[in-house]
């Protein structure tokens, strides 16, 4: 399979290494090295300077790129505005769009894809920090704000960087199943192999965000104590507050309400149980707080896209 990756100056590196790596990766663990081929398509012959310094070298051009690709994906880059506007690039796009297998976009290459016309009607998501400027600037596409990747029909879109891999991952395991990719994932170490719908941020990450000092302690209290009373009225007493001040003051410097952060705390560490053990859901409810397993199913079943005994068919170790 021919994977063509599009990259622009000042490309992020890992937007085009990651998931060439996995590609890679899953044609040496088939034992064929043509399983995947992956190409880099400039829109101009030489070295490709990327946002970190590192150099690349174009393997062909949009002008010059011959022969079918089964897999086009675009890169991200800090100057992707530029291309955004590049109507030469929307024509290449739009013309391979409809003769791929499937196309999509690493981070901000979303940006190019929409301005092409690509993400029309689409459910579609990018890095966080641009999920509000891609919907609002192209309001026919349905952008997920916080979904690692997305797949609608023949369009795969992800978050940034890192979760390059993990698109990556989920067009090797549509491709050659479940097994062969947690392979992969294990080879290069990846933390886990992620489902799409999972959370751009774990609750850990989230709690780095607060600046006041007196947020953070809620923030940790919460994460070391899952089993014990985190109603807001709690969480308000221990931080010395009104329930009403301390709501507000925590979705200032949190961007989540504090329920909203529970539940998420407590998911994080239910997902990780259900991938690492093979505790009922009744057992995994309790360990991470709940009173109701149905409260836990749905709750699971809410923040990552997919029931318990779903993830656990496609993501337990």
């Amino acid at each position: 399979m021919r994977i063509a990756i599009l990259a622009f100056p000042r490309v992020q590196s890992l937007d085009v290494a990651g998931p060439a790596d996995v590609f890679a990766e899953a044609s040496r663990q088939l034992g064929d090295r043509r399983a995947y081929t992956v190409q880099l398509v400039g829109t101009q012959e030489g070295l490709l300077k990327c946002s970190n310094g590192l150099c690349l070298a174009v393997d062909t051009t949009i002008a010059a790129c011959r022969g079918p690709i089964d897999t086009l994906l675009v890169a991200g880059s800090p100057g992707i505005d530029r291309m955004a506007i590049d109507g030469t690039v929307h024509d290449w796009l739009r013309r391979q769009a409809g003769k791929v297998r499937r196309y999509g976009s690493v981070c901000s290459g979303a940006f190019v894809l929409a301005a092409a016309g690509l993400l029309d009607g689409k459910r579609v998501t990018t890095h966080w920090n641009s999920t509000g400027r891609l919907a609002a600037s192209y309001p026919s596409a349905c952008v997920e704000p916080d979904a690692i990747y997305v797949k609608d029909g023949k369009l795969f879109t992800s978050a940034g960087v890192t979760a390059g891999m993990d698109l990556a991952l989920a067009m090797v395991e549509e491709d050659h199943g479940r097994e062969l990719a947690l392979r992969v994932a294990r080879e290069l170490v990846m933390f886990l192999k992620r489902p799409g719908g999972q959370s751009q941020f774990s609750a850990h990450l989230a709690a780095q965000t607060a600046d006041r000092s007196s947020m953070r302690l809620v923030q940790d209290h919460v994460l070391a104590h899952l089993k014990d009373d985190l109603s807001v009225p709690a969480l308000a007493s221990r931080a010395g507050m009104s329930e009403r001040s301390f709501a507000r003051i925590f979705r200032g410097e949190t961007g989540t309400t504090p329920a909203e952060f529970v539940e998420n705390a407590r998911i994080d560490a239910a997902r990780r149980l259900a991938e690492e053990s093979e505790l009922p859901a009744k057992r995994l409810a309790d360990a991470v707080g709940y009173a109701s397993v149905d409260g836990f199913r749905r709750a699971f079943a809410r923040r990552l896209g997919v029931s318990l005994v779903e993830y656990r068919r496609r993501f337990a170790r």
